[in-house]
């Protein structure tokens, strides 16, 4: 399982940790993944998913799961958030009242 947000594209970042006599040494720096239960109201099902504990603070301000992958980009989103946005996407068209 790789180590990147499902919702943000967040991954693994490499860099270097700096001692005070200026010793570089390669460190991997890691995001703060978190497996969630999102709540899709489009779909009405529970998502299992893992994302960063930034991308939970940002569905939430977004105004939930829906409207996160409505606005999110598809390059970003993993295999699984973008079939998730394409369901929702076409529950919403078959259902005006939802819009």
């Amino acid at each position: 399982m790789s180590r990147r947000c499902e919702l943000t594209g967040k991954a693994v970042q490499v860099g270097n940790l700096v001692s005070h006599s200026n010793i570089k040494t390669k460190t991997r720096f890691l995001p703060n993944l978190c497996s969630v239960t999102l709540i899709s109201d489009s779909l009405g099902r529970s998502i299992k998913l893992r994302v960063a504990a930034a991308a939970i603070r940002s569905v939430e301000h977004r105004g939930g799961l829906d409207a996160f992958l409505l606005k999110a980009r598809d390059i970003e989103l993993s295999q699984h958030a973008r079939e998730l946005k394409r369901e929702i996407v076409k529950k919403r068209a078959e259902s005006p009242a939802a819009a």
